[in-house]
C-alpha cells in the first residue's frame, strides 16, 4: 500500500481501483491491548489529480481483544468505510476534513489504516457466549439468570408458603 508519486500521475483521470490484502501485525505494538489482528482487506479506488490524491477505502477484517470482565479473547469484526485525502503540494487548502501532506516523493497508506483501525478499539469488549472460557454462569450459592427465568422460577424457600395457600382453608367454607 506504498505508491510513489509517479506511479499515481500515470493513472491521473484513469481509474485506480484497490483490492489488497494486507497483514497488519504492526498494531500490536502501537496498541498493547490487541492481541493479534487478522489480514485486512482493503477495497476502494484513488481519485488522482495534480494536487491531491484522494482513497476511497473499505476495510474488512478482524481484531483479537481481550473481553473486559474475563480476559478472554473477543474476536470484534471490522467494517470501515473512510476517505483519506493526500496534498501533493503544501497550499493553504482550508476543508472540513482532514488531510495529510505528502512528505518525501511516497505516500504509505498503512500508517493512516493503523491510526483507522485504532480508533475502531472500543473502550469495553464483552465475549457473548457462555463456554467455559468465558465468566462463569454459576458458583456456591449463586447463578445468573435471565428475567424471563426469573418469572418462571419459585424460590425454594418460598416453596411451602405456595403450598400453605394452594390448601382450601376449613374456616372461608361458610
Amino acid at each position: 500500500m506504498k505508491w510513489t508519486l509517479s506511479q499515481l500521475q500515470k493513472h491521473r483521470s484513469k481509474d485506480f481501483p484497490l483490492d489488497e490484502i494486507v497483514n497488519v501485525d504492526e498494531i500490536k505494538t502501537i496498541d498493547p491491548t490487541i492481541r493479534d489482528a487478522s489480514p485486512m482487506h482493503i477495497t476502494g479506488r484513488a481519485d488522482i489529480d495534480s494536487a491531491k490524491v484522494t482513497f476511497h477505502l473499505k476495510i474488512n477484517g478482524y481484531l483479537i481483544l481481550p473481553c473486559s470482565r474475563t480476559l478472554v479473547d473477543v474476536k470484534f469484526p471490522i467494517n470501515v468505510e473512510t476517505t483519506e485525502t493526500f496534498l501533493l503540494k503544501s497550499l493553504d487548502y482550508e476543508t472540513e476534513e482532514e488531510v495529510h501532506q505528502v512528505k518525501g516523493e511516497v505516500i504509505d497508506l498503512m500508517p493512516v489504516i493503523q491510526e483507522i483501525l485504532i480508533l475502531e478499539v472500543p473502550m469495553q469488549v464483552f465475549c457473548t457466549d457462555s463456554s467455559e472460557e468465558g465468566a462463569p454462569q454459576s458458583g456456591k450459592d449463586w447463578e445468573v439468570i435471565q428475567e424471563r427465568d426469573k418469572e418462571e422460577r419459585i424460590d425454594p424457600r418460598l416453596a411451602g408458603l405456595a403450598q400453605f395457600f394452594d390448601q382450601n382453608d376449613p374456616s372461608s367454607d361458610s
